[in-house]
């Protein structure tokens, strides 16, 4: 029965499951760590490491370690070459998933099946497909993508949503997500309330984390190592040099979260330099990266004030860069925000387990209501006459020996989200230009169901192309070139005898999974085109054939 969580890390993942008393674990493999570095190296065309020991041979053998891959999850084209083979970043992920099962199966002794894998809240269609795909690889159910805030908002507010909340607005708790990973920033403003966890904004970038903070030190260091040895070759001209470079950065990172100095001893070259490095130094070395996640932050806030929601209870700090003491001071002094370090590194895992809880037993309850002729097919369960649930919550609680209190928790705990970027198709505009329409906006609430009517260019018009496009960027272009076409089709086959300006009406319609179902009617022609947004993340059968071969002959060396 059991949903496993994952939290598919750009520079670290973990996985867990809920324990008999109903409390999120994250399962601890061979290593006995609980996060596994999200790292990969391919030791032959046919074996791979994964974790801890890739991470050590990065600097050895850099050419073939594949890091940071969750930042191109969506990039059909790219492709990590080792080899001679080449891998997409689904199937680099699905190696890093397949890790974590190893692990949950030593932990467990069980093979997991399913799970809910995390992505950040800002991911859009491709990125997320993308993750589904490198579920699928890894041969998992994938039973949901959940945005890693949300699952943050788990972690910390399920027992409050389970008792201690009560019935009304007042009784709830605004919470500020602010999510700095190693290779992804989220910020999301979530109000728990009425047994409700409701997203009412949401900001990101994908781009930016930790490892940059990384590689800005790491600049530094080399400059430093420069002045001090000027004829020897600098280290961030070597692939190997370069990455032993980013290592030390990314540990005196991690030395001046503690204390206010530290020594750096970059060799290369034959040569050794030990370079100083202060807090401050660091503070003011990496203010451009910060500063750009205060004003994320910033325009989160200002969206939920949009909304009615001015005041914010509670800030949680997740996302292992968030220790940085820079971050809670930026938060303080320039948004008035008190925050609090939340289980940085494991709380999105122990989410994701809740969640996959809940959408297991809530799948169990509405198959018993179904199967009973209390629920129909497709209705939720809440649907349900309140009597009928209650049995239906004893009876799946009684079947699979958990506790009742555990299945209504499931149940009644509802998760609202809203939209991560914006939606649209292409349209000629009045001046003969063909621009962005927007459908679906960015923090538009979901489910969405929206409908907008376009005219044909002429009569007698026999085909009508629909393209649909995604929004790129923090805002709603109006420029073809600035967005991101996701799928397209026609209507082909019109009879003559309609006039210039025909009704075409499209319909957007997306529900809480994330995934865009399109729909144009020709209304005189009476003629329909169907479309789903199935992406250019999303693999040809012949390129997952070929992937699926190749990570079938892969191995994984211990």
């Amino acid at each position: 029965m059991a949903v496993h969580g994952i939290d598919l890390g750009t520079t670290n993942s973990a996985v867990a499951r809920i324990a008999p008393d109903g409390s999120p674990v994250v399962l601890a493999g061979m290593s006995g760590e609980p996060t596994t570095p999200s790292v990969v190296l391919f030791a032959s065309r046919d074996e791979y490491v994964v974790g801890e020991g890739a991470r050590r041979e990065a600097r050895l053998d850099p050419e073939h370690v594949c890091a940071l891959v969750k930042r191109r999850m969506g990039d059909a084209q790219w492709r990590f070459v080792a080899h001679g083979k080449a891998w997409s970043a689904p199937a680099v992920s699905s190696l890093i998933l397949s890790s974590l099962l190893a692990d949950a199966r030593f932990a467990d002794g069980e093979e997991p099946k399913s799970a809910v894998i995390t992505v950040p809240a800002y991911f859009g269609d491709e990125e997320r497909r993308a993750t589904v795909q490198a579920g699928v690889y890894a041969g998992l159910d994938v039973v949901d993508v959940l945005s890693e805030p949300i699952a943050a908002a788990l972690s910390y507010g399920f027992g409050r949503l389970d008792g201690s909340v009560g019935t009304s607005k007042a009784d709830g708790e605004t919470v500020l997500v602010y999510d700095l990973g190693g290779g992804t920033f989220d910020v999301t403003v979530i109000e728990l309330a009425d047994r409700r966890i409701s997203v009412l904004a949401v900001e990101g970038d994908h781009q930016l984390g930790g490892a940059d903070w990384d590689e800005r030190l790491a600049l530094h260091l080399s400059r430093r190592f420069g002045e001090a040895e000027p004829d020897a070759e600098d280290p961030l001209d070597d692939s190997a040099g370069a990455q032993a470079l980013v290592l030390a950065a990314e540990r005196a990172k991690h030395e001046l979260s503690d204390a206010d100095r530290t020594d750096v001893v970059v060799a290369h070259d034959g040569t050794r330099v030990t370079v100083p490095v202060t807090r401050a130094e660091l503070t003011e070395l990496t203010a451009p990266l910060l500063r750009r996640t205060i004003d994320l932050t910033r325009s989160c806030l200002a969206e939920a004030a949009r909304r009615g929601v001015d005041r914010v209870d509670r800030v949680l700090l997740v996302g292992g860069s968030s220790r940085m003491p820079s971050v809670a001071e930026a938060l303080r002094t320039e948004l008035g925000l008190e925050p609090l370090l939340h289980d940085p590194d494991l709380a999105v895992a122990r989410g994701a387990a809740l969640y996959g809880e809940k959408k297991e037993l809530e799948r169990m309850v509405a198959a018993d209501l179904r199967t009973r002729g209390r629920l129909r097919d497709g209705d939720p369960v809440e649907d349900a006459a309140t009597a009928d649930l209650d049995d239906a919550c004893r009876r799946v609680a009684d079947a699979f020996s958990v506790p009742l209190a555990q299945v209504r928790r499931a149940v009644e705990i509802r998760v609202d989200t809203v939209v991560s970027r914006g939606f649209g198709v292409l349209a000629v505009s009045d001046v003969g230009r063909l621009e962005p329409t927007w459908l679906v906006h960015r923090n538009d609430r979901l489910p969405v169901r929206t409908n907008r009517s376009f005219g044909t260019v002429r009569a007698d018009q026999s085909t009508v192309q629909l393209t649909v496009v995604e929004q790129q960027g923090q805002a709603e272009s109006q420029r073809a070139q600035d967005v991101k076409i996701l799928v397209q089709g026609e209507i082909t086959g019109i009879p003559p005898g309609h006039d210039e300006g025909s009704e075409i009406r499209v319909t957007f319609e997306m529900g809480f999974d994330g995934v865009l179902h399109v729909t144009a009617f020709h209304v005189d022609a009476a003629m329909p085109l169907e479309l789903t947004a199935t992406t250019g993340a999303t693999l040809s059968q012949a390129e997952v054939a070929r992937e699926r071969d190749q990570l079938g002959r892969a191995r994984r060396r211990d």
